[in-house]
């Protein structure tokens, strides 16, 4: 069945029996999903498909959008240009939508979001607005909101438009969206601005909206008791980044009941600081969180539900190659945010969700063996999906050369640095010791290192000689643990 007609199907049966109905629409809708992309499960296997990092199923796809986490359901959002390869023009941008109960299974839904004469749809987030303080729920049940840029002057019908936020609701948990008649809620402060992340903070009782300005002015912070009305309280010069902004806080990693404040911009730069519920105050950085070749545009995960208490985020990998393809982009693996203590002070870690246990197949673990145990067992599987992990005593050893998928990663104890696909990230064995963990995804290669300190999310194109694996070291190391994962694809379980 066409996606369209399936949302035709869902629109239609609320229209005949009701809001209260949305639930019963949504999981026919779902079945009558699951069985068309089912019918075309070719397509999540071709040359280039990353087979656990989300893609479309044709198109282009940016910056994930409105992460949101309601009824049992992870909700991806992202700007998407499903006729086009190149990402279009701004004017064609829509939101894209995907669904998971897991955050590796992923399901794509019709777009949520589709241009209109205000603009393209550009990047925003999204909310459950648990207090119905917008008004615009129904039932009793708490709506789900969605707050995004209207790109004025991006498209023919928007010349001369300008840039404004614009709110969606949702009655469905989020999964369908529609427009605000009373859209903008916050009109043009300067052309430009844009990609909205909006929170509830519930020391202020209102909500919170950092919003990147332009280049020369650098981040607002606006704050709102309604999700519709804005008054700006802070602008905030951050000037190694701009774009897609977060602000969110961290526990202390010795007082867990104390909270610190990240503030991100899109190239993955953060700052560590604190928030009154009107002003954010750096307090350290800028740092990097991630040090690889195609990290940008991160959002983190709202309404994650207490007893879980995760931090997830999710990335663009921008700039992957994919040729032939009918797809084009990727989105990284999500991962948890933390906050760890280091000689230097405290740093943000990156690590992959544990979700990602669902996808091992043939697990090899070894303990306390030489490194040419080790290299015999990496060689001997040959995968270009995995995730490898293993803890080192490098002892005196100076050099460290792991192989994974063709894919060189070079470690100096002199340089405490990892060099991987031409990018660089600090990692400084502790008490001896060398924590790595690999993603490996056909067109990606994503690197944590001593427990995610140091990330590095890079893509590559595959050379023609084939997966190779090994694992070299100079005098003194050796391998205290080694796990290596082949991962099922989550497209299709049983490869």
């Amino acid at each position: 069945m066409n996606p369209d007609k399936i949302q035709l199907t869902r629109r239609s049966a609320m229209a005949v029996f009701g809001a209260s109905a949305a639930v019963m629409a949504e999981n026919a809708a779902s079945n009558l999903l699951f069985a068309a992309e089912t019918r075309r499960a070719a397509a999540y296997r071709e040359k280039y498909r990353p087979q656990f990092h989300f893609t479309a199923r044709r198109g282009w796809i940016n910056d994930p959008n409105g992460l949101v986490y309601d009824g049992g359901w992870y909700h991806l959002f992202f700007q998407y240009v499903r006729d086009d390869l190149t990402g279009g023009s701004g004017g064609t941008k829509s939101w894209g939508h995907a669904i998971s109960r897991d955050m590796v299974h992923w399901r794509q839904l019709p777009e949520a979001l589709a241009p209109d004469s205000a603009g393209g749809i550009w990047s925003g987030s999204a909310v459950v607005d648990w207090h119905n303080t917008s008004g615009l729920g129904a039932g009793g049940r708490p709506p789900v909101i969605a707050v995004y840029t209207a790109a004025g002057g991006t498209s023919a019908i928007s010349r001369g438009k300008p840039f404004v936020q614009c709110l969606a609701w949702s009655h469905d948990g989020g999964m369908t969206l529609h427009k605000y008649r009373g859209n903008p809620v916050l009109k043009q402060i300067v052309y430009g601005n844009r990609d909205p992340k909006v929170f509830w903070h519930a020391g202020s009782k209102r909500w919170i909206m950092p919003l990147f300005l332009n280049a020369d002015r650098g981040f607002a912070i606006l704050t709102s008791p309604d999700l519709k009305s804005w008054k700006k309280t802070q602008e905030l010069h951050f000037p190694q980044s701009q774009e897609c902004p977060n602000l969110f806080p961290l526990s202390d990693p010795d007082l867990p009941e104390k909270l610190h404040w990240i503030f991100t911009g899109a190239n993955g730069q953060y700052l560590i600081g604190s928030f009154n519920g009107s002003a954010f105050t750096p307090h350290s950085g800028p740092f990097a969180m991630d040090t690889g070749n195609n990290f940008y545009a991160s959002q983190v995960f709202s309404d994650i539900p207490r007893k879980d208490g995760r931090t997830i985020q999710i990335t663009w990998m921008r700039g992957g190659r994919y040729p032939g393809m009918p797809f084009n982009q990727q989105l990284g693996f999500p991962c948890t945010l933390t906050l760890k203590k280091t000689s230097a002070g405290l740093r943000l870690a990156r690590y992959p969700v544990a979700e990602i246990s669902r996808l091992w197949r043939a697990r090899r673990h070894l303990h306390n063996v030489p490194i040419a145990s080790a290299d015999r067992m990496i060689r001997s599987h040959s995968t270009d999906t995995m995730d490898l992990e293993m803890e080192l005593f490098v002892g005196g050893a100076t050099h460290l050369a792991l192989n994974v998928g063709g894919v060189p990663v070079e470690w100096s104890a002199r340089t405490k640095s990892i060099h991987c696909l031409g990018a660089v990230g600090k990692a400084a064995a502790e008490n001896g010791r060398l924590h790595l963990r690999i993603l490996l995804d056909r067109t990606s290669l994503e690197l944590f290192a001593q427990g995610g300190l140091c990330s590095m999310s890079s893509c590559y194109l595959p050379g023609a000689g084939g997966v190779q694996n090994s694992l070299k070291a100079s005098p003194g190391a050796r391998v205290m643990s080694l796990a290596l994962r082949p991962l099922h694809s989550a497209w299709h379980e049983s490869t």
